[in-house]
């Protein structure tokens, strides 16, 4: 039990502040709560406050480079999830989350990219099962029904004559699956885990404009990446657990090529995403202080692309981030954990057509999240 709480708090931060990530994801698909044990009901919250602000590079006879102001919007994202233990062996349950999204705006003072701006909204049900064999092992998987929608504007001097085209994507339903394996050894709290979340195929209807004049109405196939991660944790010392984790996403797959913005650009690969396959991982410590709190910290790493180029809609790349949390036993039966995160992003070069258009540096993140557990 007492490594269980170790583990808890360790784990909420990683699910619920973790707003500022690889690629588009924001909740990072949760599954600790499919390693728990009993009968549990949780409610998380995450807060995300960035500063990613930069300068573009508009030519000296138009005024010379200007600030971009602060891009990202800040945002809430939130989660639910219920297991329900069948038997010693057999459990079920269910996680609702937020698994990606993105709200740019670049204001009015850069001459190249003002109104230039991005927002992406999603939403997914896991329904998850998981069988012990025995002891040691033990299999997971299910079903991901996932939602997303999305809306983009590519506007200011850098994009020329297609500057005030606008993209509407509405909202398309498609299912997914997850699938893994672990081992464990419980009377030191060591567990090995891999899950494999699969790409999920959206057909999105998406209505195109430049200004008042209308490109017309398609449909634009988008795939959200299919993920691996490998998770780790063991005791290391009384009431001390040693946490880590490693995924790779695949995000190179993810393409955003609406029928009209090709046919605007003359170019049939045309694509409002410019998004590379990474790899981010974590490593921390959990350590139990009394029968009622426990605390943990950790620092994590996002890879940075091939180069600085990255596309204006998402002006960071690479991370490091410092992760604080800590976990109360309220009672027998409630938790509430809790945690803080500061995201430093690498430094970014925003390019359209391979022209660099402005630079970031020294952006940041800090995100919070809360946790309510019940175990009935």
């Amino acid at each position: 039990m007492k490594y269980r709480v170790i583990a808890a708090s360790a784990a909420l931060v990683a699910s619920s502040s973790a707003a500022y990530a690889v690629g588009l994801d924001r909740s990072t698909r949760p599954t600790g709560l499919i390693f728990e044990s009993g009968n549990i009901l949780e409610f998380s919250l995450g807060f995300s406050e960035p500063s990613i602000d930069g300068t573009d590079f508009t030519p000296p006879v138009l005024g010379g480079p200007q600030p971009t102001g602060n891009i990202a919007e800040s945002f809430v994202i939130w989660g639910i999830g219920v297991r329900y233990e069948v038997n010693d062996q057999f459990s079920v349950g269910l996680i609702v989350d937020e698994p990606y999204g993105a709200d740019i705006l670049y204001g009015p003072s850069s001459t190249l990219l003002g109104g230039t701006a991005a927002k992406v909204d999603s939403s997914a049900i896991t329904a998850f099962g998981r069988y012990k064999f025995d002891h040691n092992w033990s299999v997971h998987g299910g079903l991901i029904y996932q939602n997303i929608s999305a809306n983009v504007t590519l506007s200011g001097l850098a994009y020329g004559g297609i500057s005030g085209y606008n993209a509407a994507f509405s909202n398309d339903s498609a299912v997914g699956y997850m699938v893994g394996a672990a081992y464990e050894i419980p009377e030191i709290a060591l567990r090995i885990a891999l899950t494999y979340h699969s790409e999920i195929d959206h057909e999105l209807d998406t209505f195109e404009s430049v200004g008042p004049s209308i490109i017309g109405s398609s449909t634009t196939e988008v795939t959200t990446p299919e993920t691996i991660e490998l998770a780790v944790q063991s005791g290391i010392a009384q009431d001390t657990l040693l946490f880590g984790s490693v995924r790779f996403s695949h995000y190179s797959a993810t393409t955003v090529s609406p029928i009209g913005l090709q046919t605007i650009t003359g170019n049939p690969n045309a694509s409002l995403t410019d998004l590379e396959n990474a790899w981010d991982a974590e490593i921390g410590i959990g350590r139990r202080f009394n029968d009622k709190w426990s605390g943990s910290v950790s620092i994590g790493w996002e890879q940075k692309g091939e180069d600085d180029f990255v596309s204006p809609l998402g002006s960071t790349n690479g991370a490091t981030f410092l992760t604080v949390g800590a976990a109360y036993q309220l009672n027998e039966s409630t938790k509430i954990s809790g945690g803080i995160r500061y995201t430093d992003f690498g430094n970014a070069t925003p390019n359209v057509g391979g022209t660099a258009v402005g630079s970031f540096e020294g952006d940041s993140a800090i995100s919070a999240g809360l946790r309510i557990q019940y175990s009935f």
